[in-house]
């Protein structure tokens, strides 16, 4: 019979099945998230970052930012040669997109265009015109209105109301085309649109597509690229020639790309650093491998899990976590260098499986405290109101949750035995009497403290930025470009609105009738410069027939013709005036304006822009307001809004709404820097919490906490006199350093406890700790550090706060660790420690 397992074998052979068993679940586990991966749906919408529950007004604000009045709108410059080329390039790009199927309308200034408007308004100019009322068809006023139009035959305009005085008596057709031609026109060269000092050609395309659909722009984009390559191709000097794009198609494409980019690049660069990192540690490119599968677990994890919880994983999610990178793989380190040290250490003919238990009870416990203690950072993201910040917090904890339980359960059974690692008892020397030292500095780091509250205190005014667009991720260089192209189209830059919901297209265009009759006193008194609504171009069907019914029949209308004619200072027969007659019977029987017969003309662009279709099939008509001359968008108080909102409450208009989009703007990023305050406030408070109760004592937690405390004050000070305002993205980055920072702390506050249990000669850190420690550090530096290099504002926060952060945080817990927890000399710590604990571990198996 063979005989009975000692109670330490058992033990060992259920560690054994356990680790098998871990192996396997594993894998299934990376199958199942490469599944749910190849299944995912990757984004760059900047709208994730907007918010998910908004007010009345914010939502305005995020349904103009998707596909508003100017989201659908590409502004075109053509640059270099001569005017007349220019003029010609910009012709023949803009009959290309004109028949191509992804732009609903392209202006360039050419006289199709004005053809086309003058045509339509001249077959359409009873239902268009609001001067159209009974009382105009009177004798009275047909008198008034025919003397209107003779005094303008001796205007500028003489030419054309000479030709139109036949069928156009009244004058609708001039009053149209001058509200037509009221907003600012762009500058005519060679027959097409040039920018003021004509040193470009102008265009305006619209596409079909939403604003919000960055595919669809990224496309329409490459066709106009093609139709200008295809002007300039058989040009002299084509290389000469230049196309410039902006619009906020434009800005979303180029954003995408950017991120795309920065994701890729720094995730390439992140991962070369530390695989040199880890390079320079271990001698085994086989222990690279095993070090790095639990990073490569936790982003498998991370994009699985926010896939399947979203549908949709960002690209700044993506980018965001390659910082697992560089915190996942401390676990990994700390297992591999801690023991290593302590095999080397241990007594002769020592198992491995005995160091590894070994290790599991020393040190785990730091190691899985400070997971918690990120998770909790990262948890305060999970309840904010702006999915963006949802998926970091999400793809962060099944991230780093995961990396933890393969260092834990996996890469034992994997590893076999000791890891190839290189000689560190330098370094370790050198660590160990740098730690012994650095409390020496606690009364510099006291007073580097104190200072950067007090330049916290002196900069409390200009601390924090009150701009919405401190986020932006569009460069300046491309701002600017915007605003030189929108200043030579004339394009306004839309701040004021009013919104009108409605259950269908007629009742959102009854209601900016209603809310427009309300606006023009204020327009006539100079409250108001103008409005543009989309009941201008096309009035409601209601309106529409009550102008018909103000149209007398053929008969009556000859008679009050006849009674106009006497006494004009010019004499005219009626039978000159049979056009007009004939022109008002037909449209007394003509069908209402549709929308559809707009399509061709330039109102078909203002209406598309002003009337949309909500995703819940409702209705939504814009009422874009022009603020007095000389107002700026920087002059909050360039417009009263009093007057404006009794305007629209007098409407009774149910719904209407008044919005001003910078100061909605200013609100949205207000609640912002609350919410993150709150939850940054209740991170750092379940960080307390949990710190409290796992060390069983508040010193502790304090202690642990105090070295985080001041890299955070330091970091914040750091940006304060750098002239660079916090936004909410830096408040993100300062929890961070909190959750990543704790990590270190943890194990010089811990280590004296577990030291104190296991022997009452040791009561210091190890030096192949410190040495963990250190690697682990610039591990997470580089990953976070690089961030800086990013062009998205979001990614490039993050970096500039955490990647200083997180190297303070580890020299500051240094130099505040107790007094027990000090590094000792390198010879005499590891072997009070490891046999004293295998023992501990005998007596339990």
């Amino acid at each position: 019979m063979n005989a009975p397992l000692s109670p330490l074998s058992r033990s060992r052979q259920a560690l054994h099945a356990l680790q098998r068993r871990a192996v396997l679940i594993w894998l299934l586990f990376l199958l199942a998230c490469a599944g749910a991966i190849a299944r995912a749906h990757f984004s760059a919408d900047l709208s994730a970052f907007l918010p998910s529950a908004p007010t009345a007004g914010q939502r305005v604000l995020v349904d103009q930012l998707r596909d508003g009045v100017v989201s659908r709108l590409i502004l075109v410059g053509v640059e270099g040669g001569d005017t007349a080329t220019r003029a010609q390039i910009s012709r023949q790009i803009a009959a290309t997109l004109r028949a191509d199927p992804q732009f609903a309308a392209v202006h360039n200034g050419e006289a199709v265009n004005d053809a086309r408007d003058q045509q339509f308004v001249y077959a359409h100019r009873y239902a268009l015109s609001p001067a159209v009322t009974p009382q105009r068809f009177t004798a009275d006023g047909l008198h008034a209105a025919l003397g209107d139009s003779l005094d303008l035959l001796s205007s500028s305009a003489g030419l054309m109301a000479k030709d139109l005085l036949p069928h156009d008596p009244t004058g609708e057709v001039a009053a149209l085309v001058g509200q037509l031609d009221g907003a600012a026109q762009p500058a005519t060269r060679d027959g097409v649109w040039a920018s003021r000092d004509g040193a470009r050609a102008v265009l305006v395309a619209q596409t079909a597509a939403a604003g919000s659909d960055t595919d669809a722009q990224a496309h329409a984009i490459d066709a106009i690229q093609r139709a200008f390559d295809a002007a300039t191709h058989a040009l002299p000097q084509a290389s000469g020639y230049h196309i410039e794009m902006s619009g906020p198609g434009v800005f979303a494409v180029q954003t995408r790309d950017a991120i795309r980019h920065d994701v890729e690049r720094i995730s390439a660069l992140s991962l070369v650093l530390i695989v040199a990192l880890l390079l320079a540690l271990y001698r085994s490119p086989r222990t690279l491998v095993l070090g790095l599968l639990p990073v490569l677990s936790g982003v498998a994890a991370g994009i699985a899990a926010v896939s399947l919880a979203f549908g949709t994983v960002h690209g700044i999610t993506l980018g965001f976590g390659t910082t697992l990178i560089g915190e996942a793989v401390d676990y990994s380190i700390y297992l591999f260098v801690q023991s290593a040290q302590a095999h080397a250490q241990a007594p002769a003919g020592a198992r491995n499986e005995d160091t590894l238990r070994a290790w599991v009870a020393a040190y785990w416990p730091t190691i899985r405290l400070g997971v918690l203690t990120s998770v909790c950072g990262f948890a305060s993201m999970l309840f904010s109101g702006f999915p963006g910040l949802v998926q970091l917090g999400a793809f962060s904890i099944a991230g780093l949750v995961t990396a933890a339980l393969v260092t834990r359960f996996v890469l034992p059974r994997l590893q076999g035995g000791p890891v190839a690692m290189r000689d560190v008892t330098r370094l370790a020397s050198w660590l160990a009497r740098a730690a012994q030292a650095a409390p020496r500095l606690r009364w510099a780091l006291a007073a580097l403290a104190l200072a950067a509250v007090a330049v916290l205190a002196l900069h409390r005014d200009g601390l924090w930025s009150h701009e919405l667009s401190s986020l932006s991720p569009v460069p300046a260089a491309s701002q600017a470009l915007d605003a030189r192209l929108r200043a030579d189209v004339g394009a306004p830059d839309v701040r004021y609105l009013v919104e009108i919901p409605a259950a269908s297209e007629q009742a959102a265009l009854e209601g900016a009738e209603k809310i427009g009759a309300q606006l023009q006193p204020l327009v006539d008194r100079g409250v108001l410069a103008g409005f543009e609504s989309p009941a201008r171009y096309l009035p409601s069907a209601a309106t529409q027939r009550a102008r018909m019914a103000s149209l007398p029949d053929a008969a009556t209308l000859a008679a009050r013709m006849r009674e106009a004619l006497a006494d004009q200072p010019i004499a005219l027969k009626p039978d000159a005036f049979a056009p007009f007659l004939a022109d008002v019977a037909a449209a007394r029987t003509a069908a209402p304006i549709t929308r559809a017969d707009l399509r061709g003309t330039s109102m078909a662009l203002a209406v598309d822009a002003l009337l949309t279709r909500r995703a819940d099939g409702g209705w939504n008509a814009m009422l874009a307001l022009r603020a007095p001359d000389g107002a700026t968008q920087a002059d909050t108080s360039s417009l009263d809004a009093a007057p404006i909102r009794a305007a629209v409450t007098n409407a009774q208009v149910p719904g209407a709404l008044f919005v001003d989009m910078k100061t909605e703007a200013d609100r949205l990023y207000a609640n912002y820097v609350r919410e993150d305050l709150r939850l940054s406030l209740a991170g750092f408070a379940a960080i307390a919490v949990l710190l409290a109760i796992a060390l069983r004592s508040a010193k502790r937690a304090a202690r642990a906490l105090a070295p985080l405390i001041a890299a955070v004050l330091v970091v914040a000070a750091g940006f304060a006199l750098a002239g660079v305002p916090l936004t909410i993205l830096h408040l993100v980055g300062m929890l961070l350093i909190v959750a990543v920072g704790s990590n270190y702390a943890l194990f010089f506050c811990k280590h004296d406890e577990v030291s104190s249990q296991a022997s009452h000669a040791s009561h210091a850190i190890a030096p192949g700790t410190l040495v963990s420690l250190l690697v682990a550090n610039l591990a997470t530096v580089a990953g976070f550090g690089l961030l800086a290099l990013s062009h998205v504002p979001l990614l490039e926060t993050f970096g500039l706060t955490v990647g200083p952060g997180a190297m303070l945080a580890l020299a500051f817990a240094a130099i505040l660790a107790p007094q027990t927890a000090r590094a000792a000399p390198v010879p005499a710590v590891v072997p009070a420690v490891v046999p004293a604990v295998n023992t501990r571990e005998e007596k339990r198996a």
